[in-house]
This record gives C-alpha cells, sequence and structure tokens, in this order.
C-alpha cells in the first residue's frame, strides 16, 4: 500500500470519531429564559407573566 492509501484510510476511520466527539453535550446546554419588561418568568407555567404590584 501507498502512503496515500494510508493517508485516506486513517482520515476515513478519524472522522467519524471526531464528530462523535464533538455531540457529547448534545442536549445538555441550557439557555437563560429572558422576558419583557414588567413581566417575570413563572415556573409552574412555563412562560412569562405580568408583574402584579
Amino acid at each position: 500500500m501507498t502512503f496515500k492509501t494510508l493517508a485516506i484510510a486513517l482520515a476515513l476511520t478519524a472522522v467519524p470519531t471526531l464528530s462523535l466527539a464533538e455531540g457529547c453535550f448534545h442536549g445538555k446546554e441550557k439557555q437563560a429564559m429572558s422576558c419583557a419588561t414588567g413581566t417575570t418568568y413563572d415556573s409552574a407555567t412555563k412562560s412569562c407573566m405580568p408583574v402584579s404590584t
């Protein structure tokens, strides 16, 4: 086998492994909830509710 063939075989083996390693945190990221001015986040309804004073 030539060096070129071995390099291609190595690349084809490594690429799927690297792509799987990149996706380890899929679904574990959390985004902060932000509400408009005059509202607050209600965890019971999981929505923004007007602030009553």
